[in-house]
């Protein structure tokens, strides 16, 4: 029999990077151009967060209510269009947020078939799976939920926790009929879904080298162009801002990634066999992806309240800025009602010498304080330091008045077997239909730290230049640790990146790292190093009360450090 599939490729696009993304995407990316399916990622572990806090207060929400006002813009327009809309914007509600956009629906007088896909949240399960006592519980579900509600006429899709990724992988495999087994075409999509699920990060957002890009001014969302063998093209609506070039590919695909294996439920993704190749102007070919058996056990998003966290934050100006830190420090801890739990100063010396404004002559003092008592964090704490305001150092000024505080969350993962979890998928029929986890299921390699590679090269002379002169970064949060990719565009400087760029060195550049445990792996398809810097974000996002607390600024302060680097380097094309 012929091959139906042969020559068909799918369009997928992404209209949303996280809860709170350009709200106009969704009617930009219905009308731009031909897609077949538009998909929306509104979850991160913040964000569950985020979504248990709004649960507690009014069991009815629990989803990304941003989905729904742009369906009330743009549901008419995709049914027309024929576009159907895959999105985990349900989040800790898919149910609710189903029965809104059926009432929506009705409301406008729009006939649509919408399905939802639950069965992650296992908070009431959470004690039989020695999970805690969590705030939220949530497994991360893979793309066969939202297969079989595709395949049975869905024109919406609200999902749940699922992978990120899923949210293209669904309807691939929809599409073209993949099951389990189809591990390489399974993998492939699981790229193609990582690169287009942050939105404009793939078009040229939160690039490294922005300054060569064109129109950065309001970027395009991305475009999956997927095969029936897995491969794909990413591009862009025509006429949209920035840019999709292997660089831009590349460094999406290095956000929050650990090693070579990225694992799924439905398959594991090797990483270091990526294939790119840049096959016209915005479109980046990607092929050669192999995958292999998924874990036996699902990942499991843990959030939970761990009590009231306030902040003050003092001016210094001018002369003896530690000492005046210090006088402060010594006089507010005495002063404090009671001790809090916990209790974090940081002094920023913005400061400089014999300054031209005020503001280029101060450096600022903060406290952080944590506590699961919220009378010992809360007006009585910040109200202690605006008592010292005539009794301190010269020159005391404070960024704001004195307030409350505010609950705060940690997160964790957590793991099951996953038999435990009951992956469900209910139809506008009223039908419920369960997903069984992939057979193929095992235990994975955990992949081994990488030492920097040999190398009794000669690249001549060096002279002392910022990483970033060559190299391209992209750092970002996975709970409490961060990741960093590192990459230069030219193949024939990733020997020199590999053998100079190790542990030691990432150390040395980034003294806030020294005495964290790093994993380094190397992905020379992709001219790459990463490290993983377990610890760094403390526990979360939520808890971490570090300067850039996602990590997303780690990777270009990577950049800014000089390192030894070969002259004839930086006269190549790729370095200018």
């Amino acid at each position: 029999m012929p091959d139906t599939n042969a020559g068909r490729i799918v369009r997928i696009g992404n209209a949303s990077g996280f809860y709170g993304d350009r709200f106009s995407a969704m009617r930009e990316m219905l009308e731009g151009g031909d897609l077949d399916y538009v998909t929306g990622d509104y979850l991160a572990e913040l964000t569950m967060l985020i979504l248990g806090r709004d649960r507690m207060k009014d069991p009815r929400s629990g989803y990304a209510k941003t989905f729904l006002r742009q369906m009330e813009d743009c549901l008419g327009l995709a049914i027309d269009k024929g576009v159907r809309i895959v999105t985990n914007a349900g989040g800790l509600n898919p149910h609710g947020l189903a029965v809104a956009l059926r009432e929506l629906a009705e409301r406008l007088g729009i006939s649509a078939d919408i399905a939802f896909v639950d069965g992650d949240d296992l908070l009431d399960r959470a004690a039989e799976l020695q999970l805690g006592d969590p705030l939220t519980a949530n497994a991360y579900l893979g793309a066969f939920g939202i297969k079989t509600a595709l395949d049975a006429g869905a024109e919406i899709v609200v999902t749940g926790r699922v992978t990120d990724a899923s949210l293209t992988v669904g309807p691939a495999a929809s599409e073209f009929g993949w099951e389990y087994h189809d591990l390489d075409a399974l993998a492939g999509a699981v790229v193609a879904g990582h690169i287009i699920e942050c939105g404009a990060q793939a078009t040229g957002g939160n690039y490294s080298f922005f300054r060569e890009l064109p129109r950065m001014g309001h970027l395009g969302f991305p475009i999956a162009e997927v095969a029936a063998d897995g491969s794909s093209v990413i591009t862009k609506h025509p006429g949209t801002g920035g840019a999709v070039t292997v660089g831009t590919v590349t460094a999406q695909l290095l956000y929050e990634v650990g090693g070579p294996r990225y694992l799924g439920p439905d398959v594991t993704t090797r990483l270091d066999t990526i294939e790119l190749a840049q096959a016209g102007d915005d479109r980046v070919a990607i092929g050669g992806v192999r995958g292999e058996a998924p874990s036996a056990t699902t990942k499991v998003s843990l959030n939970s309240l761990a009590g009231v966290r306030n902040e003050i934050t003092l001016i210094l100006t001018g002369l003896d800025i530690e000492a005046k830190a210090e006088l402060f420090k010594d006089q507010f801890t005495a002063a404090l009602p009671t001790a809090p739990a916990e209790i974090d100063w940081e002094l920023s010396r913005l400061d400089r010498p014999d300054a031209e404004t005020e503001e280029q002559a101060s450096a600022l003092l903060r406290c952080v304080v944590r506590d699961p008592d919220a009378k010992k964090v809360g007006r009585a704490f910040s109200s202690t330091a605006i008592e010292l305001a005539l009794a301190s150092y010269p020159g005391f000024a404070a960024t704001a008045p004195p307030g409350h505080g505010n609950p705060y969350g940690v997160f964790e993962p957590g793991y099951v077997d996953a038999t435990a979890v009951d992956h469900r998928v209910a139809l506008q029929t009223g039908v419920v239909e369960r997903i069984p986890p992939s057979p193929l299921r095992a235990e994975v390699p955990e992949d081994s730290d990488d030492g920097p590679a040999e190398t009794s090269a000669d690249w001549g002379p060096t002279a002392s230049l910022p990483l970033g002169t060559v190299a391209g970064a992209r750092s970002g949060d996975k709970g409490g640790s961060a990741n960093i990719g590192v990459w230069v565009r030219d193949p024939e400087q990733f020997p020199w990146l590999d053998s100079t760029l190790d542990v030691d060195l990432l150390r040395k550049l980034l003294p806030e790292i020294a005495d964290l445990p790093v994993r380094r792996h190397r992905l020379p398809n992709l001219n790459a190093v990463n490290f993983v810097i377990d610890g760094v974000l403390g526990r979360g996002v939520a808890e971490n009360v570090r300067f850039d607390p996602q990590a997303k600024g780690m990777g270009e302060w990577l950049r800014s450090r000089p390192v030894p680097i070969p002259i004839a380097f930086t006269n190549s094309k790729e370095s200018k």
